[in-house]
């Protein structure tokens, strides 16, 4: 018996490894949303919640973030009273500042260390900050253990910014607004020797970003991949730029590619997108385009620009809150990337295909809620973040099932016409399995194994669909 181990992925497609041979499976188009997607309320916090976040250990917790400085524990079954922490003393809460984001380490599991991303108090700033987890209590962080890593001063209290994500390469990527003010008063979304108006990149485990960093504090490093690094008249930490406020912004968790929503000035909200094949500098317009259209002719010069993939104009909304492509159980909505607005609270669903994107709206702003962020749990659940406290999860009970445990061992056939998803947080291991033609399975997991010998086949039958994701 021979174990076969699943780590690299085609953009697009997925591995499969079998007998030694590795296959490049295409992914179907979309399908149409199940008739009974919906939203299921999961929990309810205090405090204007802000961002949805998991650790990637395992524990199928997720951390709800709140612009007044609290981040909150549900453990799956309920809403944990006391917060995983508390910085609500230390940061300036209101408007577009307070605790704007969260990311996990990559190694999370091993040194126990988390990012946050908030506004300080006194001369405005936006500060990277680490803390740690004692391993004797996993749910309440030390909150004596801060450690800043950067800090970019802040002309005026909007355009902040505030999502914080690692990548596929295990660089944190911040996104940085402005500056604030009406049009970019100050050009600095296009001046590359201002962190304003940027995504940056940087190396938590390094401590020293060199002389051509722009950081008032620089306890990090910056990865000698970074598109300016040597360049005299460009911060090293810029990954791109020409952005005006990337409030929320994520990766695929698939495919890896990048999809940001940057908020419009007063006609035009845009999504940007760099694919994972990148390797950065990107200019996306700001402040000469606000969409696809010219906001201020004297600032467009030759610099090539990179066009939005999705826009809508402020008829339907005001202020773009970006979300995620959707990885999750339900299958019906694979590789559908999820945005909504937070004034109208539309949401959008929007599918890739022939080369390009195109939205449809699955729910209008009929129904009240300030959608501040997106989520995405350890399986790939999306959440939708309410700004007055809701928490909310896709679900579908018709295209999803109970394959959900920490590792699973799947055998039997999937046959025409049935549809079959499953995702677990460890590790699938495929026995004997067949998808006959018309039939479509899905297994989503950190690591899959192919076990096969003569009395353990896979076979894929032709017009059957197998899935493989991450």
């Amino acid at each position: 018996m021979v174990l076969f181990r699943l780590r690299h992925f085609c953009s697009f497609t997925s591995h499969l490894v079998v007998a030694g041979f590795v296959f490049c499976l295409t992914s179907a188009a979309v399908a149409a949303p199940p008739t009974d997607l919906d939203l299921t309320l999961v929990t309810n916090v205090l405090g204007s919640p802000l961002a949805v976040r998991h650790a990637g250990d395992g524990s199928g917790r997720i951390f709800i973030v709140t612009r007044h400085g609290k981040i909150y524990i549900h453990d799956g079954n309920q809403l944990l009273s006391t917060p995983f922490l508390d910085i609500s003393g230390q940061i300036s809460a209101g408007g577009e500042r307070g605790l704007l984001g969260l990311a996990f380490h990559p190694d999370f599991s091993n040194n126990r260390y988390f990012f946050v991303n908030y506004s300080t108090q006194g001369s405005l700033r936006t500060r990277i900050s680490r803390f740690e987890v004692p391993v004797s209590t996993p749910n309440v962080a030390d909150v004596t253990s801060e450690y800043v890593l950067l800090e970019v001063a802040q002309p005026s209290s909007n355009h902040n910014g505030g999502d914080i994500h690692f990548g596929p390469d295990e660089y944190l990527y911040i996104g940085m607004g402005d500056g604030g003010g009406s049009g970019d008063p100050g050009d600095r979304a296009r001046d590359l020797r201002d962190l304003l108006g940027k995504m940056l990149r940087i190396d938590v485990n390094g401590s020293s970003p060199g002389s051509g960093a722009c950081g008032l504090v620089g306890n990090y490093g910056i990865p000698e991949s970074n598109p300016f690094v040597n360049n005299s008249n460009a911060c090293d930490e810029i990954w791109a730029y020409g952005l005006r406020n990337p409030w929320r912004w994520s990766f695929d968790r698939t495919t890896h590619d990048l999809f940001i929503g940057d908020v419009g000035q007063g006609a035009w909200e845009e999504v940007d997108f760099q694919p994972s094949s990148n390797s950065g500098g990107e200019y996306y317009g700001w402040s000469c385009m606000e969409g696809n259209h010219v906001f201020d002719g004297s600032r467009c010069d030759n610099t090539p620009m990179v066009a939005p993939i999705l826009e809508y104009p402020h008829s339907d909304g005001c202020s773009i809150t970006g979300g995620y492509r959707y990885r999750g159980p339900i299958l019906g909505i694979n590789g559908t990337y999820i945005y909504g607005d937070y004034c109208r609270g539309n949401i959008w669903f929007a599918e890739f295909a022939n080369g390009s994107w195109t939205s449809t709206l699955w729910r209008d702003g009929n129904w009240s809620m300030d959608i501040s962020s997106f989520g995405e749990d350890e399986v790939g659940n999306v959440y939708v973040v309410d700004l007055r406290g809701d928490i909310y999860r896709f679900d579908s009970a018709s295209s999803t099932n109970d394959c959900s445990l920490a590792n699973e061992v799947i055998t039997g056939a999937v046959q025409n016409g049935e549809v079959f998803d499953c995702a677990a947080s460890q590790s699938i291991t495929v026995e004997g399995f067949t998808v006959e033609a018309g039939g479509q399975a899905s297994l989503r997991a950190p690591e899959v194994r192919f076990v096969t010998d003569a009395m353990s086949q896979i076979s894929v039958q032709q017009n059957g669909i197998l899935r493989v994701m991450p």
